[in-house]
C-alpha cells in the first residue's frame, strides 16, 4: 500500500514512518511544511529507501494537497501534522487554529474530492485516519476516573481547542460525506527525537548542562506516558485494522506527577552521566519550581482497554524501561541535539528537502 503520512517529520509522525518502513513492505510519502518541530534529522534511515518519498508543503495549501493525492494515489491517511505545544498556543494561538483547524478541514477537502473519484477495491480499503490528543477531554478530577472514547470533551488551552475542533470535523466529513475515517486521541508521547521543549527531553538536555530544571507550580499534575514507538505500533494497527468511524484511546499505562518524572530522569542521570557539570552535586538540585502556566489541566489519564480488545495492541515498554532507552539515546545523539541547539537543522531544511 500507498501510506501518506502529514507531519511525518515531527517527532511521532518520524516514529510512524520509520517504524512502517522498518516493519512493512508499504510505501510511505512524508508531507511535511517543516515548521520548526520539523526535522529531517529525525528521517536519516529513509534516505535511501525505494519505498519513502518526501513532499514539503502545508496541510493548508489546498492546490499541493490535490496535487499529491492525485500523484501518489494512497491507499491510507495518516494525519499528524499539527502544532502541538501547549505553551506556544496560549502565546500565540493564531497558528494553532490556521494548522489544526484550517489546515485540517484543507486536507479533509482534498481527500473528499479524491476518494469519490477512487473506485472497486482502492475506494473499499481506503481510510483517513486523524490522530488526536487526550487533551481535548480537559482534566479529571477524581483520582480513579479514566478518559474513554465517549468522554465529552472539555479543553482547556487554545492547543487542545484547535484539536477538538479538528476532531469535529472529520467525525462531520465521516457522517455528512461518507468519509471513511478513524480517530485515534493518545497521552503523553516521549521517547527518542522528542523536540527539547517538551517536558522530558528539556529536563535530560538541562541537566547535562547544569541549567534549572523548570517545573511548573508545585509539580502535582499527572499525566499519563506513552513510549513513541508504542504508539507507532498503535497507529499501525488503527489504520489498518480499526473500524471505520470508531475513535480508539492509545495510552500508557503510566499515570506519574510531573515532579516524579523528573526526579526519575535526574536518578536516571546519575547512574547514565555521572560526571556532571561542573558545580553541580546532584542533578536533583538543579529543580526550580516556576510560576504555574494559566489553565493547567490537573490529572490526564486513559481508559486503552478499547484498542487491546478489539486490536489486540497493548504498550510493550513500562515507564522505567522507556525511560531508560530515552535518556540513553539522549547521551548517545548529542550530535542530533546541538544541531537543534544551533539551528543548523532548520538552516538546512530546504537544502535537504529539495
Amino acid at each position: 500500500m500507498n501510506i501518506l503520512v502529514t507531519g511525518g517529520a515531527g517527532f511521532i509522525g518520524s516514529a510512524v514512518v520509520r517504524h512502517i518502513l522498518r516493519n512493512t513492505t508499504h510505501t510511505v510519502v512524508n508531507v511535511d511544511a517543516l515548521t520548526y518541530a520539523g526535522n529531517l534529522d529525525s528521517l536519516a534511515e529513509t534516505v535511501h529507501s525505494e519505498r519513502y518519498c518526501f513532499e514539503h508543503h502545508n496541510i493548508c495549501d489546498r492546490a499541493a494537497m490535490d496535487t499529491v493525492l492525485n500523484v501518489h494515489q494512497p491507499d491510507l491517511i495518516m494525519h499528524l501534522a499539527a502544532e502541538s505545544h501547549v505553551d506556544r498556543s496560549i502565546d500565540g494561538p493564531a497558528e494553532f487554529i490556521g494548522t489544526n483547524i484550517v489546515g485540517t478541514y484543507t486536507l479533509l477537502e482534498a481527500t473528499r474530492q479524491y476518494y469519490n473519484n477512487l473506485n472497486g477495491d482502492k475506494k473499499a480499503g481506503f481510510r483517513f485516519h486523524h490522530i488526536s490528543t487526550d487533551e481535548v477531554y480537559g482534566d479529571l478530577e477524581g483520582t480513579t476516573d479514566l478518559f474513554t472514547e465517549t468522554t465529552p470533551y472539555a479543553p482547556s488551552s487554545p492547543y487542545s481547542a484547535s484539536k477538538a475542533s479538528s476532531d469535529h470535523l472529520i467525525r462531520a466529513w465521516h457522517r455528512t460525506y461518507g468519509l471513511p475515517v478513524v480517530i485515534s486521541n493518545c497521552s503523553n508521547n516521549y521517547g527518542p527525537y522528542h523536540f527539547p521543549e517538551k517536558l522530558i527531553p528539556l529536563m535530560i538536555l538541562n541537566a547535562l548542562e547544569g541549567k534549572p530544571l523548570p517545573v511548573y507550580g508545585q509539580g502535582e499534575q499527572v499525566r499519563d506516558w506513552l513510549y513513541v514507538e508504542d504508539h507507532a505500533r498503535a497507529l499501525y494497527k488503527v489504520v489498518t485494522e480499526g473500524h471505520v468511524g470508531e475513535t480508539y484511546n492509545i495510552g500508557g499505562h503510566n499515570e506519574k506527577r510531573n515532579i516524579d518524572v523528573v526526579h526519575t530522569l535526574c536518578d536516571l542521570l546519575e547512574q547514565l552521566a555521572p560526571a556532571k557539570p561542573k558545580g553541580v552535586n546532584h542533578y536533583r538540585d538543579l529543580i526550580t519550581h516556576v510560576t504555574d502556566r494559566p489553565g493547567h489541566d490537573q490529572r490526564y489519564a486513559i481508559d486503552a482497554s478499547k484498542i487491546q480488545q478489539q486490536l489486540g495492541w497493548v504498550p510493550q515498554e513500562t515507564f522505567e524501561t522507556g525511560l531508560c532507552k530515552t535518556v540513553q539515546w539522549y547521551l548517545n545523539n548529542t550530535d542530533w541535539c546541538q544541531r537543534i541547539a544551533n539551528g543548523s537543522y532548520q538552516r538546512e531544511r530546504l537544502g535537504a528537502s529539495a
